[in-house]
């Protein structure tokens, strides 16, 4: 049995301040027996205002990471940082920066995933209106990092809402699948423990979802309740306080195995091409 911890923050655009409570979430994660410690998105730093200034500290802001995962021996999927370069080390000229989630083993950073899915929508909210691509870059490539408890399919926020995607992960060996996240308060009320239960039951991986809580600034106010659900889909532990908190969940392969075998989705899986017109007459 393997234990995983998923984490709820509420970052301002204090690094210094965030990083003080980023250790001492790991110290209570390392405390619960985790193997793995799940951050939210925008975890280092949450300023919009701020994405270009935080992306040009990227690599330093990766070895501080790694250096919390070699002093507490532990895994981090380090929630989200802007990145001025493309995993090829091409720099984005247009200005724009790309959504990173890092898996960060003890001994180095294991992966890589850079965020598709990129949230324009319109909200009921004091902000309104979400362009993402304004600032940022969209990935192209679905990543999975091997880890001694399992195959991570790394996701983040808005991908959850994309089913494709976490069936693609779990195709290519996920048993896990994490999604650091900030959503919104409107539409977290409305779908967040919703989209954490169904990518879990479609996919039969366990759903870690970190999120970010409260207000960060004067408009922009998101929803937290991070939650586990397992590869059955029921919900494992959700967070209802407010705040930075953290809950502890058990994992099990062989678990995940049996639950597998006994409804096989992947093996039943008819993949088909609807026409585009009707047939009715």
């Amino acid at each position: 049995m393997t234990f995983l911890s998923v984490v709820q923050m509420n970052s301002q655009n204090d690094i210094e301040a965030n990083f003080t409570v980023i250790e001492s979430l790991i110290q209570k994660s390392k405390a619960q027996g985790a193997s793995l410690i799940v951050f939210p998105e925008n975890f280092v730093c949450f300023a919009a205002s701020k994405q270009r200034e935080t992306a040009a500290q990227f690599e330093s802001i990766q070895q501080r990471l790694e250096q919390l995962a070699q002093r507490y021996d532990i895994w981090i999927v380090a929630g989200t940082l802007p990145c001025p370069f493309r995993p090829d080390g091409s720099i984005i000229e247009d200005g724009r920066v790309r959504t990173v989630s890092l898996c960060i083993s003890p001994e180095r950073t294991e992966a890589r995933y850079d965020k598709i899915h990129l949230f324009d929508v319109q909200v009921g909210d004091a902000v309104g209106g979400y362009q993402e691509s304004k600032f940022f870059e969209p990935g192209t490539d679905t990543v999975i990092a091997k880890t001694p408890f399992g195959n991570i399919g790394l996701m983040v926020c808005y991908d959850l809402r994309f089913p494709e995607l976490a069936l693609t992960l779990r195709a290519q060996g996920a048993n896990i699948l994490t999604a650091p996240a900030a959503f919104t308060y409107t539409t977290g009320q409305m779908h967040w423990q919703l989209l954490l239960q169904a990518r879990a039951m479609d996919t039969q991986c366990a759903v870690l979802g970190a999120a970010q809580q409260g207000w960060h600034g004067e408009k922009r106010q998101t929803w937290g309740h991070a939650g586990a659900a397992d590869s059955k889909g029921q919900l494992l532990d959700i967070i209802s306080d407010e705040g930075a908190a953290i809950i502890t969940v058990p994992f099990s392969l062989e678990e995940q195995a049996a639950v597998r075998a006994s409804m096989p989705l992947m093996q039943h899986r008819v993949l088909l091409q609807y026409p585009a017109g009707s047939n009715t007459k």
